[in-house]
C-alpha cells in the first residue's frame, strides 16, 4: 500500500472528504438517472408511445428530485462510514501483516 500511515483527523480533512464523497454520490446517480431514462425511452419506444419531455428529460421532475436526493445522501452516509473506518477505527493500521 502507497500510504503507511493517515494523518490525524482534523475538521477541514473531514469537510473535504465529505464534500469529496457528495460529489461521488452524485455523479453516480447521474449515471443511474442516464440508465433508467434510456430503459424508460426504450420501453416507450417498443410500446409505440410519444415520450413527454420535462426541460430536456422525460423523466418527471419528482424522479429527478428523488434521484438528486438520494445521490447527495447517499454520498453523505458513504463519506461519514468510510471516514469512520479509515481515520477513526484506522482499520488497515490494525488487521494482520501478511508475512
Amino acid at each position: 500500500m502507497f500510504i503507511n500511515k493517515v494523518g490525524k483527523p482534523t475538521k477541514t480533512k473531514n469537510s473535504i472528504y465529505l464534500m469529496a464523497s457528495i460529489v461521488l454520490g452524485l455523479l453516480l446517480s447521474l449515471n443511474l438517472h442516464v440508465l433508467i431514462e434510456v430503459n424508460y425511452l426504450k420501453y416507450l419506444s417498443a410500446q409505440g408511445r410519444i415520450a413527454v419531455f420535462y426541460g430536456g428529460c422525460a423523466l418527471p421532475p419528482v424522479v429527478q428530485g428523488i434521484l438528486l436526493l438520494l445521490g447527495i445522501l447517499g454520498g453523505f452516509f458513504l463519506g461519514r462510514f468510510w471516514w469512520r473506518i479509515i481515520y477513526i477505527e484506522r482499520f488497515w493500521e490494525k488487521k494482520k501483516k501478511i508475512k
